[in-house]
């Protein structure tokens, strides 16, 4: 299973908001879903990372079931 924690985790430490990253270019609904943990593209995780200045593993991790 796909978390998205570390996105949070990552948004904490770097004292990111939801409404920083809608402002620049996230859309509301893109971070909902993750919220929700539903799946997003790599293309989603790439705009994350640049805007965040993180690598995937902030974003990301795989946790079995």
């Amino acid at each position: 299973m796909i978390s998205y924690e570390p996105f949070f985790d990552t948004m904490k430490k770097k004292n990111i908001s939801s409404y920083w990253l809608i402002m620049h270019g996230l859309s509301k609904g893109t971070y909902e879903s993750l919220r929700k943990g539903k799946p997003c593209s790599t293309v989603t995780i790439d705009r994350l990372c640049t805007l965040m200045d993180c690598d995937v593993p902030d974003i990301i991790t795989f946790k079995k079931d």
